[in-house]
């Protein structure tokens, strides 16, 4: 993929860059995150360049020459040069002047945010026809769709070198040697760190596009997954969803089936609506689904015994989805696997999810998850959940959405409501201004951040997806009908909204371009959550409750929230680890073994809770076949929600989230106690649930 323009700007680079003969700032380490070094560069030559380097810089004492060596040499392949040749390359190109390397950081700085942000641009219009409600996908977009113009910039860095004159100089630090120096670095020093994690594995750009090429072809699986809920029927043959006011209910799976589970608790005669859905969602996971009723209204179709009907006639020879679900979800896995032994410092994408991206580690992930779900707080909930049903739990309560104002609402009310004011993605544009001077921000700002973000209709459920340099803009995404945003339109709009509204925050105004952004996806999610609990107060619908019942509600949907995605983070854990541990599965083995796991996880976390054991239902999420290994971050951002907006109380929610995001791509604790000063915990909202249980029950 190399042309001219990008010829011209690796030659900027390399202009740039300067040697020097001085000392850098003293960055504490501990030399633990280069593994084996690879045969090609012998030790001794590593030891010859170390008391070179060092003979020449008496007053460097930092432990970077050591390290930058060490990792340069993990990397450096035959077709790189011999041995001889990277010597001369290491001796040449090490800086040691501070004020030389701070003006080699600035370079790349602004040379990489020139090169990410184009390539992202050309993401963004390339996946347009396969994101965006733009009429059918044609074979040539799809195939564009899943090409990833980028994945080649990691190997040609490599070979013209700047990934070398990065790694010598800017080496990369394990998760644990951030840990140790988050209080010690300064904000230079952390971006320099930020800098050295670009350039910590050598995949051949073919294998990277192979892993992009699996993930867009989920991504299309998933967003073509419609079930229309108007051709469901009972054994009566009665269609329960047809007398429903929309025309045609078309809900992908599985946000849209989830969320019209949440909607029918406003009303009270919807228990077999939302049991419908459920067996829906089983035949989904059980692959038991015909293939006919998958986006199409063609036959009428019965959930619960799999009858398919045409005219009234029951058709016995229906084909079921052939294990399509567990494929994509395979080809994730097998293109993941075939960089893992690239990736020195992170050998395994399980690892690459957690350690690397998290920047928590699996243990602690799964112990906080554990010591959440398993807490007498929860189980207290779900009695009360129950009692206020009047009814036995089912496992479709995992998603209770009584606790929310709009519970009380018809969810046809509030539908009126967003067509009428949004009949399309411009008028919802048109009112980020409005929307963020309510949520704090002064009328200048508000036009600032809302300048950038664009509004598209989603041919999915919608996500936002943000710039990466300077002057481009972030894009909001969420299902926009020719009737106009329905409330679940909505509702997604304003959360993806909170993320854009981060990405835009922490690139525009933060003060050193590889510290844009927070420190995972957990951090943007509970900026998106706090914007999303807003979308009533944002619609101009007042509160029928008191502040102290309001707040105490909200804890209690919060903390039921994060107890139902927390099995589902497990489910996602699990299976990765059994993938990896039976590589060579066939997909049905695949399929029984995410069925027992999510059997095992229920009957664990859940059975106790909601009466039922052996529900698979927290194996229905569609992020576990398109968005591999992120679902961690979903309940991580809800307990670091909650400690946020403890910390928001009787302060301006604008100045004070601003400010915390301004802390930038620091190590998440580190972020955390510069923000609400305390690590991530669950201690915080459970205790909280506690009070609020009391309240709710008085």
């Amino acid at each position: 993929m190399k042309n001219l323009i990008f010829s011209l700007i690796i030659v900027l680079f390399i202009i740039g860059f300067s040697c020097g003969t001085s000392t850098v700032n003293n960055m504490q380490t501990q030399d633990n995150i280069t593994k084996t070094v690879q045969k090609f560069i012998s030790e001794n030559t590593i030891n010859e360049i170390n008391l070179t380097l060092k003979k020449l810089y008496p007053k460097d004492t930092t432990n970077r020459i050591t390290k930058g060596i060490q990792q340069a040499a993990t990397l450096w392949e035959a077709n790189d040069g011999d041995e001889q040749e990277f010597k001369d390359f290491c001796l040449n190109n090490y800086v040691s002047d501070s004020d030389s390397l701070f003006l080699a950081y600035k370079k790349i700085e602004e040379n990489l945010e020139i090169l990410f942000g184009y390539f992202n641009i050309m993401q963004i219009k390339l996946m347009e026809p396969v994101h965006l409600d733009k009429g059918n996908i044609h074979y040539v977009n799809e195939i564009l769709g899943a090409y990833s113009p980028s994945s080649h910039i990691i190997s040609d860095m490599f070979d013209n070198k700047l990934a070398f004159y990065v790694i010598l100089n800017f080496p990369a630090y394990s998760l644990s040697e951030k840990k140790e120096n988050m209080d010690i670095w300064t904000r230079k020093e952390w971006a320099y760190a930020r800098l050295g994690d670009l350039f910590i594995s050598r995949a051949p750009s073919n294998l990277i596009a192979k892993v992009a090429k699996a993930e867009a072809e989920a991504d299309t699986y998933i967003s073509n997954y419609n079930i229309y809920l108007k051709n469901l029927v009972d054994d009566n043959m009665n269609a329960i969803f047809a007398n429903d006011d929309k025309k045609d209910i078309i809900l992908n799976s599985h946000w849209g089936l989830r969320d019209e589970i949440k909607a029918n608790y406003s009303n009270p005669d919807s228990f077999e609506k939302q049991r419908m859905i459920y067996e829906v969602m089983q035949k989904i996971i059980s692959q038991e689904i015909p293939q006919e009723v998958i986006n199409s209204k063609e036959y009428f179709w019965n959930p619960k015994t799999n009858q398919l009907y045409k005219n009234n006639v029951e058709i016995k020879d229906f084909k079921k989805e052939p294990l399509t679900r567990y494929e994509y979800w395979m080809w994730n896995f097998k293109a993941q696997l075939s960089i893992d032994k690239y990736n020195p410092i992170y050998p395994t994408f399980i690892e690459r999810a957690y350690d690397e991206s998290m920047e928590l580690t699996q243990k602690e992930i799964e112990s906080l998850f554990v010591d959440f779900m398993t807490s007498t707080e929860v189980k207290d909930l779900g009695n009360l959940i129950k009692k206020r049903l009047g009814r036995n739990l089912e496992p479709f309560d995992i998603w209770y959405d009584g606790f929310k104002d709009r519970s009380n609402i018809d969810d046809a009310t509030l539908t009126a409501i967003t067509q009428k004011k949004y009949p399309n993605p411009n008028a919802f544009k048109q009112d980020i201004p409005r929307i963020l001077k309510e949520m704090g921000w002064g009328t200048e700002k508000a036009k600032y951040i809302a300048d950038k973000i664009s509004v598209d209709p989603a041919r999915g459920s919608g996500h936002a997806w943000g710039s990466e340099m300077k002057g481009d803009m972030a894009h909001l995404r969420t299902r926009i009908a020719k009737s106009g945003m329905d409330y679940k339109g909505y509702n997604i709009a304003v959360h993806e909204l909170g993320h854009n509204v981060e990405q835009t925050i922490t690139l525009y105004d933060i003060d050193y371009y590889f510290l844009k952004g927070v420190p995972s996806t957990s951090f943007t999610e509970a900026v998106a959550f706090m914007f999303q609990t807003n979308d009533l107060k944002l619609l101009g619908q007042k509160s029928n409750t008191n502040k102290t019942e309001e707040e105490a509600l909200k804890t209690l949907d919060l903390c039921w929230n994060a107890y139902e995605i927390m099995g589902v983070a497990l489910v996602d854990m699990y299976s990765w680890q059994w993938l990896y541990n039976n590589p060579d599965a066939n997909l049905l083995e695949f399929k029984t073994a995410v069925e027992n796991i999510a059997k095992d996880v229920w009957n664990k976390y859940y059975a106790s809770v909601i009466g039922v054991e052996n529900s698979t239902i927290l194996a229905i999420y569609s992020h576990l076949i398109c968005t591999p290994m992120y679902l961690a971050n979903y309940p991580v951002g809800h307990l670091i929600e909650h400690q946020v907006e403890q910390n928001l109380k009787n302060k301006n929610f604008a100045d004070e989230i601003t400010r915390m995001l301004l802390s930038g791509k620091v190590i998440p604790q580190k972020w955390m106690k510069d923000a609400v000063n305390s690590e991530i915990s669950g201690k915080a909202l459970l205790k909280d649930v506690n009070y609020s249980l009391k309240i709710i029950k008085n």
